[in-house]
C-alpha cells in the first residue's frame, strides 16, 4: 500500500486525472455488459426454469415482405415462409416496381399457395422512402391484426418461425423483437459483419429487457396493426431511408409492451450478399436515423461507445507510461482493469453466441470491438452536420 501511495504521489495531476477517467470508463463498460448485455442469456436461463409466460393463443397473422427485383430470393426462400406450420396466416408481398421476373413468379406461386397475396408500389411513384411506403401498402393490405415482418433474402430457421414469434404476444405484449442472423461464410469481412450484428442484437435486446426499447431488426419484427395507425405510421421520418425498425419502434414501444425472441426456431437467417460498400452505406443511413433518437437513448448508446473507445485508448497510453517510469503497481492495476473488462466481455459475448447458435469470437474480438466504434465515430464526425442522403433501400 505504501508503494502504491508513493507511485501515486510521484505521478502528475494530469496522469491521475487520465487514470481516473480510464477506471471510470472500465466501470461503465462492466455495468453495460453485466446489466444490459446479459439480457439474452439471462432470459434464456429464465425460460429454461419455466419463468417466462407464453401465450397459448394462435391468432391469424399477416407476414409482410417488401421486394424490389428479388425474384431469385423469392423463388428460393418464399416457400419456406408459405409452408410454415401455423393455423391461419397470409403472406403479403409488396412488389416495389420490380423489373425482373418477380411479378410472374409471384403469380405462379399464387396458383400453389392460396395464402399468398401480391400488391404493388408503382415504379413512377415519388417518395423519400420507398421502403416505408411499401410497408404502408402492405400493412393496409393485411387482413389480420398481428403483423410479422421479414425480407425477401431471409429464410426462417424452422417451420415454426411464425409460431415462436407469435407466442410472445401475451396480454401485455404488443411488439416482438426477433433475431436475424447473417449466413456464415468465413473471412474477415463476414466475421466483422456478424460481430456487428451480434453486438447490435445484444444491445437492442438487452435495452428492451430493461424497458429501454429503441429498435429491432426489419428482418424479424412483429407488432399489432393498431399501433401503426395509432402513431401516424412513419409520418415523422418519411424523409429518411430507414427508420421503420428503430424510430417507428421507439414511437410505439413502452416499458411493458415489448418482448424479445431469439431462440433458433423463432429466428431468421439473411442470405444477402454484403460488400464493404453496402455495409458502409447502411452504417451511414443508420447514423442519420440515430441522430433522431430520444436524448436518453442517444446518451446510453454514445456513453457505451465513448467508454469502449476510452478503455482501449487510455490503457494503451497508461500502461507503457507507467512501465517507462517504473511505476509497476500502477501499470499492473491498469492492465488488470483492462483484462477484467476483456474477460467479462468474452464471457458475455460467447454465452450469448451459444444462445443464438452463432460462432464464438476469440482472437478477432478485440479487433472488431475497436474497429466498429472507429467506423461509427468517423460517420458521426464527418456526416452529422450534412443533409441525409436518400439512398435506395436494399442496396
Amino acid at each position: 500500500m505504501d508503494i502504491l501511495l508513493e507511485e501515486l504521489l510521484n505521478t502528475s495531476l494530469i496522469v491521475r486525472i487520465v487514470g481516473s477517467i480510464f477506471a471510470l470508463a472500465v466501470i461503465v463498460q462492466l455495468f453495460y455488459y453485466l446489466y444490459y448485455y446479459t439480457g439474452i442469456w439471462s432470459m434464456a436461463a429464465k425460460i429454461r426454469k419455466g419463468g417466462n409466460a407464453y401465450s397459448r393463443q394462435r391468432p391469424p397473422v399477416s407476414v409482410i415482405i417488401c421486394a424490389k427485383n428479388e425474384s431469385e430470393n423469392l423463388e428460393r426462400f418464399l416457400p419456406s415462409i408459405l409452408e410454415q406450420e401455423y393455423p391461419e396466416f397470409e403472406v403479403v408481398v409488396v412488389n416495389d416496381g420490380s423489373t425482373d421476373e418477380s411479378s410472374n413468379l409471384l403469380e405462379r406461386l399464387q396458383l400453389k399457395y392460396k395464402n399468398l397475396y401480391q400488391t404493388f408500389l408503382p415504379m413512377d411513384a415519388k417518395y423519400h422512402s420507398r421502403k416505408k411506403m411499401c410497408l404502408t401498402v402492405g400493412i393496409k393490405a393485411a387482413r389480420y391484426e398481428h403483423l410479422l415482418f421479414t425480407e425477401a433474402d431471409c429464410q426462417p430457421n424452422s417451420k415454426y418461425w411464425i409460431s415462436n414469434m407469435v407466442q410472445n404476444f401475451t396480454s401485455k405484449t404488443e411488439i416482438v423483437l426477433g433475431y436475424g442472423s447473417y449466413k456464415e461464410k468465413g473471412g474477415f469481412f463476414n466475421g466483422m459483419l456478424n460481430f456487428d450484428n451480434l453486438f447490435n442484437t445484444m444491445q437492442f435486446m438487452g435495452f428492451a429487457r430493461k424497458g429501454k426499447t429503441y429498435m429491432g431488426t426489419s428482418r424479424n419484427l412483429a407488432y399489432k396493426k393498431e399501433l401503426f395507425f395509432k402513431n401516424k405510421s412513419f409520418a415523422t421520418h418519411l424523409d429518411l431511408t430507414l427508420g421503420d425498425d428503430d424510430l417507428h419502434i421507439q414511437e410505439i414501444a413502452t416499458p411493458e409492451n415489448v418482448q424479445i425472441e431469439f431462440f433458433d426456431k423463432g429466428s431468421i437467417t439473411s442470405f444477402r450478399e454484403h460488400t464493404y460498400k453496402t455495409f458502409f452505406v447502411e452504417k451511414e443511413m443508420r447514423m442519420y436515423t440515430g441522430l433522431r433518437y430520444k436524448a436518453s437513448t442517444k446518451c446510453r448508446i454514445r456513453t457505451e461507445l465513448a467508454t469502449r473507445f476510452l478503455s482501449y485508448a487510455l490503457a494503451l497510453a497508461l500502461v507503457p507510461y507507467f512501465l517507462f517510469n517504473s511505476q509497476f503497481i500502477l501499470a499492473g492495476i491498469t492492465a488488470g482493469l483492462f483484462l477484467l473488462r476483456a474477460i467479462t466481455q468474452l464471457v458475455v459475448i460467447n454465452k450469448t453466441c451459444r444462445c443464438l447458435h452463432e460462432k464464438k469470437f476469440f482472437f478477432t474480438l478485440p479487433i472488431f470491438d475497436i474497429l466498429l466504434p472507429l467506423i461509427t465515430i468517423y460517420f458521426y464526425t464527418t456526416r452529422s452536420f450534412t443533409k441525409p442522403k436518400v439512398a435506395q433501400w436494399g442496396v
